[in-house]
């Protein structure tokens, strides 16, 4: 936890809280990003440009961030290209399969209290932290 600073992780979490309360004010949608990007591609034409416009702002975002603080992320290297690959494939396989992301079940689920967003989230939790387990300590990456 040396990169830890306390004041932009809450600036962060209220900025992400205030942009999913504001989508479910205004649009009546959950801010689940993997059902964002999904509906952007499979749901009928009146349907997608609010979808288009919530990713491009996501990118615009993080660049804006990456161009004003071009320090605070170094990229990671020597990652195999098919690892990389195959564990995006993994976190699309488990978003379809736990019916969302942790977008969608751990800040808009958990805010409505909903059972199914708790448990989702607990489960992405200990599998983050399993995973970490093996990659570290048993794998040795």
């Amino acid at each position: 936890m040396e990169n830890f600073t306390p004041y932009s992780a809450a600036a962060g979490g209220a900025l992400i809280g205030l942009g999913a309360a504001l989508l479910l004010f205004f649009n009546g949608r959950i801010a689940g990003i993997s059902g964002i990007i999904n509906g952007s591609l499979t749901q009928p034409k009146g349907d997608t440009l609010w979808r288009i416009l919530f990713i491009a702002g996501l990118v615009l975002g993080a660049g804006a961030v990456v161009w004003t603080t071009p320090l605070a992320f170094i990229p990671r290297t020597g990652f195999s290209p098919i690892l990389v690959i195959a564990a995006g494939l993994l976190v699309g396989f488990g978003t379809r399969m736990g019916s969302g992301c942790t977008s969608g079940h751990g800040v808009c689920g958990l805010a409505r209290m909903s059972p199914r967003s708790l448990i989702a989230t607990l489960t992405f939790v200990a599998t983050g932290a399993v995973t970490v387990f093996i990659v570290r300590q048993v794998v040795g990456g």
